[in-house]
């Protein structure tokens, strides 16, 4: 074990560098998420992925909210995002952009991610974390998907799923492993 080091150190790149690599085609829609620490941490997950875009709409946090900063560990500066009214604005944006619309949530029309081809590229639209996505944004969307879960109370934490289907969506596309 003591040939084992842990890396706690940014990207060993130039800054520069790091700002010119590609963005994997996701946007992240996230409507009316009522933690600033959920977004938070939902920027370094988006960070970690290099997401292209993350979308911020209606109550959701955003930054310069200071606890977004904070739980961000600076990963916020490093995401391209914007903070609009509505998460039927971002969905008209995005459809007019013609970016395939995935909602993540429980329904009874909800498919397993797991068993879902995502598109590349597409956008990932999540919800409150008490109330989930609003009918309009679930009607809206191209597809519902879901985490399938063992547990009796059939939740999960928002940003613990986005880091779920988000990676999944990268081992998809055989994005993960590359240096």
């Amino acid at each position: 074990m003591d040939d084992i080091v842990q890396r706690h150190h940014d990207r060993a790149v130039p800054i520069e560098q790091y700002s010119r690599l590609p963005r994997l085609p996701v946007t992240l829609v996230l409507e009316n998420l009522r933690s600033s620490f959920n977004v938070g941490a939902i920027f370094r997950s988006c960070e970690s992925a290099r997401v292209e875009k993350l979308i911020t709409c209606g109550i959701t946090a955003h930054p310069p909210n200071e606890k977004v900063l904070k739980t961000s560990m600076g990963a916020w500066e490093f995401v391209p995002h914007e903070h609009v009214a509505s998460a039927g604005e971002a969905i008209e944006k995005l459809k007019a952009q013609g970016l395939p619309l995935f909602a993540l949530e429980t329904t009874s029309k909800s498919v397993s991610l797991y068993r879902t081809k995502i598109p590349r590229p597409v956008a990932l639209i999540l919800g409150n974390e008490a109330l989930g996505l609003s009918r309009e944004t679930l009607a809206a969307a191209d597809r519902i998907i879901e985490i399938p879960l063992l547990g009796y109370k059939n939740s999960l934490n928002v940003s613990v799923a986005l880091g779920i289907a988000l990676f999944e969506i990268l081992r998809q596309w055989g994005e993960l492993g590359k240096e």
